[in-house]
């Protein structure tokens, strides 16, 4: 009998553990012809502030809050993307937990709201929050 414990805590585990999964809730996330889909909840949205080109984001310090509004034209990475404005692109780093349950595709408009983030000769944006404008 003894050596029926562990078994039996095993199959319980997987069985909570199938059950749990199921009850995820969807997340958001940027969608091409070639990503995966990653999903989040919502989240908080405030209001932006002065709108910055990536052409402007050369020009200001590391750690520096910007909000641009452009486009999410290509997945790079896991949680890197190319971001597009009228003067130009930018890498920018989105962790999953802010997508806050939209999803994005190449023709969204998005605003985006992050710190600048600049490393031995390059620079991107570490983006705190993402929200759709509107579909072009």
């Amino acid at each position: 009998m003894k050596k029926f414990i562990p078994l039996i805590f095993i199959v319980c585990l997987g069985i909570a553990n199938t059950v749990m999964a199921q009850a995820m809730p969807v997340q958001g996330g940027f969608i091409s012809a070639t990503s995966p889909v990653e999903l989040n909840a919502g989240g908080f949205n405030a209001d932006a502030t002065a709108i910055t080109t990536v052409a402007q984001v050369s020009q200001l310090a590391d750690d520096a809050w910007v909000t641009l509004q452009g486009h999410i034209i290509k997945q790079v990475g896991d949680e890197n993307y190319i971001f597009k404005d009228a003067t130009g692109e930018i890498n920018v780093e989105i962790d999953h937990k802010y997508w806050q349950g939209q999803t994005v595709t190449p023709n969204d408009n998005v605003e985006i709201v992050g710190e600048v983030d600049k490393d031995w000769g390059s620079i991107g944006i570490d983006v705190k929050r993402i929200r759709m404008l509107s579909v072009k």
